[in-house]
């Protein structure tokens, strides 16, 4: 016994056999929609038309959906004044262009000493930009580099 639904079918519960003979009484096909429930719910669609939508549907959806795009912008631990503001431009361009920006110190050979400096200017570099991101966590250490992740404001 299953529960049939569809358009131009009016809805009940009918043994298998049945479902099927209506089905192929309006050149369609029977497919279980809900086999979990009881009893069972079945269909009667045409499936290539059906599978067709629903791939259409997806294919919309992706298209729809925003693609993330993340711009990096590298910084020396004791990297001055000029460049810093060089790259803060940069990183505000691309905020503004709805990218999300990853500032990252990277630490070379000795220079692992200066931690604190390099995340001093991490948290410099985010407080410069907050009118236009706002950063996503704390700086933090991956390896060799501490890195800072910056979203773009909603407007």
């Amino acid at each position: 016994m299953v529960r049939v639904v569809g358009e131009n079918v009016e809805p009940g519960i009918r043994p298998i056999k049945e479902a099927l003979q209506m089905a192929e009484a309006r050149e369609l096909d029977l497919v279980e929609i809900t086999p979990n429930a009881n009893p069972p719910v079945c269909r009667i669609i045409d499936y290539q038309k059906f599978l067709y939508e629903k791939k259409r549907k997806q294919k919309e959806l992706k298209a729809k959906s925003a693609k993330v795009v993340v711009k990096e912008i590298r910084l020396g631990p004791q990297t001055d004044e000029h460049d810093f503001n060089f790259k803060l431009n940069h990183a505000k361009r691309f905020l503004q262009d709805g990218s999300k920006v990853k500032v990252d110190v990277l630490f070379k050979g000795r220079t692992i000493v200066y931690k604190e400096q390099g995340e001093v200017m991490l948290l410099k570099f985010a407080e410069a930009l907050l009118e236009f991101g706002k950063p996503e966590a704390m700086p933090k250490m991956e390896g060799k580099r501490m890195i800072i992740i910056i979203a773009p404001v909603k407007k």
